[in-house]
């Protein structure tokens, strides 16, 4: 009899993480019977819908449709949706990837519900909990009975966490394994001919966390820092929906427009990716840029002051450069001089971590907040 298990997304990186996981568990009728539940914590067309398209997921079988709001409206919202799901469903596990709203809401409904928790990359810590990220994915592991870690880091961050090592598992990093699959479209897609953008000429921007993007002083001093760039360096800029917004607001889209660089929409993952494989560099806030240029061998300056994927940074592939634009000036100036980056990939980053995963999940007996057996 396949058991029943609950698989959550809400948020962009989440889809490109499932993916391959349902890939995996649907290989498996015999063992599994998942269900997916989409939050709406990104609820349009382009920020989700496309995803699932080019992922080739099934739509997903429960649509919350929680939508925008505060840190607390949002993750309560998705506990109390996901609180009505478990009691109709019935699910023997819930399974929660990265580490957004999404993420924190199922891992407290499960908790509360006394089912197991599994959690896709586990033990990533930037040590500042001033970043909402941080405080979920502290709370998510500490709830979670299946840690699936992705780098060496997370193992290590939960052993001096307390967490019982029966309950960590290396299994590889499961969003180079969508990357990994779509490779050959992604090098069919040539989008930066498109944007008339000339292979290896060009920087990729992406800001979207609030620290640089909600004061409008620390945005306007991004903007003219990224002006400067502009002049060594043709950039385009795929802009969050909320970053677009502040930009416009401020009335800081034309000033970006006047140097050059050009303010795209968000891109699909191929499109995206393609884009970010032919460039020569990338400037970017989020996480898990950090972690896909370092296989497509792109150098990546990290416009924050910590990350929790240290092993970017070990590799040579990523640079932690803080949120000074002064500095970001300066990394930019010695990346353009430096060779681009040739290091072979993490260990267990081979496009087999899902099937590693859904292993482990088949051949062990799932109790809640307990040592797998």
């Amino acid at each position: 009899m396949p058991r029943k298990i609950v698989c959550v997304v809400g948020a962009r990186p989440n889809f490109m993480k499932m993916a391959p996981l349902l890939a995996a568990m649907r290989r498996r009728p015999q063992a599994f019977e998942p269900i997916l539940v989409h939050t709406g914590q990104h609820y349009d067309a382009v920020m989700s819908d496309v995803f699932f398209e080019q992922l080739d997921m099934a739509p997903p079988d429960i649509h919350l449709g929680i939508g925008a709001g505060s840190q607390a409206t949002q993750t309560a919202g998705i506990m109390v949706a996901m609180e009505k799901v478990v009691a109709e469903r019935e699910p023997e596990m819930i399974l929660v990837v990265g580490d957004v709203n999404s993420t924190l809401a199922a891992a407290v409904v499960a908790a509360k519900a006394g089912l197991p928790l599994a959690h896709v990359e586990a033990g990533l810590r930037s040590f500042d909990r001033r970043m909402p990220e941080e405080v979920n994915r502290i709370v998510t592991d500490g709830l979670a009975s299946y840690l699936f870690v992705t780098e060496e880091s997370g193992a290590v961050n939960l052993r001096r966490e307390g967490v019982d090592e029966k309950r960590v598992f290396m299994v590889g990093n499961v969003m180079i394994d969508t990357l990994d699959l779509l490779l050959p479209r992604i090098a069919e897609r040539h989008l930066a001919a498109e944007l008339g953008l000339k292979p290896g000429g060009y920087g990729v921007v992406t800001l979207h966390r609030p620290s640089n993007v909600d004061d409008v002083d620390m945005l306007g001093r991004w903007v003219t820092a990224l002006q400067e760039m502009a002049r060594r360096l043709p950039l385009v800029f795929p802009a969050h929906p909320r970053t677009a917004g502040r930009l416009k607001s401020a009335g800081l889209a034309d000033r970006l427009a006047s140097a050059g660089v050009k303010v795209i929409e968000p891109l699909p993952y191929v499109e995206f990716i393609s884009l970010v494989g032919d460039s020569r560099l990338v400037l970017t806030d989020s996480g898990g840029i950090q972690e896909e240029t370092t296989v497509l061998g792109t150098p990546c300056l990290t416009l924050r002051d910590s990350t929790e994927r240290p092993v970017t940074v070990t590799l040579g592939t990523n640079r932690l450069v803080g949120t000074d634009p002064a500095d970001a000036i300066r990394a930019l100036d010695e990346a353009l001089a430096a060779a681009r980056p040739k290091p072979p990939p993490p260990p267990l980053w081979d496009g087999h971590a899902a099937e590693r995963i859904v292993e482990i999940l088949e051949r062990t007996q799932w109790t809640a907040l307990g040592t797998p057996a």
